[in-house]
């Protein structure tokens, strides 16, 4: 390195300096770059020896290159001095601008701290500004602040330099060189790390892309060869639940291409009396059964469950919806329903369907309890101050009632038609069955059964309830009905169940008697059965024996 007392610096040094940082902005890696540092400060500034010491994420400096004598490299490369010992080194000796220039007669309190460093044996100085083997000299690398500036910058590193050449401390030029230098190394160093670290983050990029690609085609497969139905729905706007993808298995259930199923919304689908359980479903975790429509416009029974595929930035966006076929669960479960409400012989509601039946339309008044009573008083200011003393709600005009909004059922007045039309119970007993089955054997009377709940059944109306009591005892629920409808619909089931039946390649006959009961609120099912059955028995006491059968 040129001295200041020279007049000119040789270009050739210049164009060596140049080299150097043209090859540190070069360097493929971060270690490249700090090995290329240290080797341009020994080939180009003209010191014997050059160390980099990189500040490490928890701020202390590691020994990261070392160029110009193979034993030190090998004795302190990879060595860790505290970031306290640092800041104390650079806080003491002379500033020359940026750089640090500790003399040996101040250096000698380093020489017991953790920083690492290589002692070089020489002479004693013999003249001014001769260097001596224990000064030290130091170069901070700052990385560029705001506009570059290094000031401002974050301390990256510190470039140790030894032993110049000349024997001499640097002058004004050799300072400017090696602090500008050390400028230079910052940048590098600092561009060799974004490398790094982009190049870090390209391949976790890729790597997460990788994964990403894979669990795509792991949905996609999952999605498409599932042996369920799946279908991917919009969530949210005026589209919500418009299909956007199906796979195979719910195509096939329903009978429907995909390119179709991209038409519809599952509400075009649904049946129109799951209509209310499909809206209760649409949410995350919503689960439900329900009848979807085939192409052939029948419905087929499914499970259906919902769960949300979410978007991170846009919050929920589409509902993938699974979808499985329980059609034979389903029919299992109707017919096992169907086996426990009714009879297996003729397929009538049995007793306990009928009571069902039956209660569902009657209500039972009951003593309100001591919070209605204060309602009712709040809202007819205490009746009991206005009306009197003894005076009871219960017994007025306005009783307490439990159904608010029940409709009551009511029975005619006395043996009149009134016009009243109410909930009708006709109680039918087969005349002339336990002979049929004494002479012909249960076989015929099962065949006799059957076809008097064929004709009862087919001689009533939509809505009205046939069942099957017991043995051949019968029932019929008929509503809206007065007092004359209901003999004459008594007298054409009679007439209907006397004509000759075919049982066992016979005709036979039996006869019919009926009791007319009447349901109204406050009676119990078993009450209204037991009304109708005695009417039923007056009747048939009151008409000869002869007369019970026909033919």
């Amino acid at each position: 390195m040129e001295t200041e007392s020279e007049p000119y610096v040789r270009l050739a040094s210049l164009r060596q300096l140049h080299q150097v940082m043209a090859d540190m902005n070069t360097a493929r890696s971060l270690a490249d770059t700090l090995q290329t540092v240290a080797e341009g400060v020994v080939a180009a500034l003209g010191y014997e020896l050059a160390c980099v010491n990189l500040v490490r994420p928890d701020g202390d400096l590691v020994v990261a290159a070392f160029a110009g004598n193979p034993a030190a490299e090998a004795l302190i490369t990879g060595r860790v001095g505290s970031r306290e010992s640092w800041e104390r080194r650079l806080g003491m000796g002379e500033h020359w601008g940026d750089l640090v220039f500790i003399p040996h007669t101040e250096g000698w309190v380093l020489d017991d701290d953790d920083v690492p460093q290589w002692y070089t044996d020489g002479p004693a100085p013999r003249f001014e500004n001769e260097w001596h083997p224990a000064d030290r000299l130091f170069a901070p690398m700052y990385a560029p602040g705001p506009q570059g500036n290094a000031a401002c910058g974050e301390l990256i590193g510190v470039l140790s330099v030894d032993r110049p050449r000349n024997g001499r401390r640097p002058g004004a030029w050799g300072r400017e060189a090696l602090q500008m230098y050390a400028f230079q190394a910052a940048i590098a160093i600092s561009n060799a790390r974004l490398r790094a670290n982009m190049q870090r983050a390209l391949v976790r990029l890729e790597r997460e892309q990788q994964a990403l690609r894979a669990s795509e085609e792991s949905f996609r497969q999952a999605f498409e060869y599932a042996p369920s139905g799946m279908a991917i729905a919009e969530m949210g706007g005026d589209q919500h639940g418009r299909i956007l993808r199906t796979n195979d298995a719910l195509c096939r259930l329903l009978g429907r291409p995909a390119s179709a199923m991209r038409r519809y919304s599952f509400s075009d689908l649904v049946h129109p009396e799951d209509i209310g359980t499909l809206l209760r479903t649409s949410a995350e975790g919503g689960r439900a059964e329900l009848r979807l429509g085939r192409r052939d416009g029948t419905y087929v029974w499914v499970s259906l469950r919902n769960s949300v595929v979410a978007d991170a930035a846009d919050g929920p966006r589409f509902l993938l919806t699974h979808v499985e076929d329980i059609e034979e669960r389903k029919r299992r479960e109707l017919q096992l329903a169907h086996r426990a409400s009714h009879d297996s012989l003729t397929g009538l509601p049995n007793s306990a369907e009928l009571r069902s039946r039956l209660s569902a339309r009657l209500c039972q008044r009951a003593t309100p309890p001591a919070a209605a009573v204060e309602s009712h008083d709040a809202a007819y200011g205490h009746a009991f101050d206005v009306v009197g003393p003894g005076f009871d709600f219960r017994q007025s005009a306005e009783p307490y009632d439990a159904y608010d909004h029940h409709v009551h059922t009511v029975a005619p007045d006395g043996d009149h038609d009134d016009g009243t039309k109410g909930l009708a119970v006709l109680f039918c007993d087969l005349d002339g069955f336990k002979s049929i089955n004494d002479r012909f054997g249960h076989n015929a009377g099962d065949a006799v059964l059957i076809e008097v709940a064929r004709r009862l059944s087919n001689g009533v109306r939509d809505g009205d309830t046939v069942a099957r009591l017991g043995g051949d005892e019968f029932v019929i629920l008929a509503d809206g009905l007065g007092r004359a409808d209901a003999q004459d619909l008594a007298v054409r089931l009679r007439n209907e169940i006397i004509q000759p039946i075919r049982a066992e390649g016979r005709a036979v006959r039996v006869g019919a008697s009926f009791g007319i009961g009447w349901a109204h609120c406050g009676m119990t099912a078993d009450e209204v059965l037991k009304s109708a059955d005695e009417r039923m028995y007056v009747e048939k006491r009151s008409r000869p024996k002869q007369h019970r059968r026909a033919g």
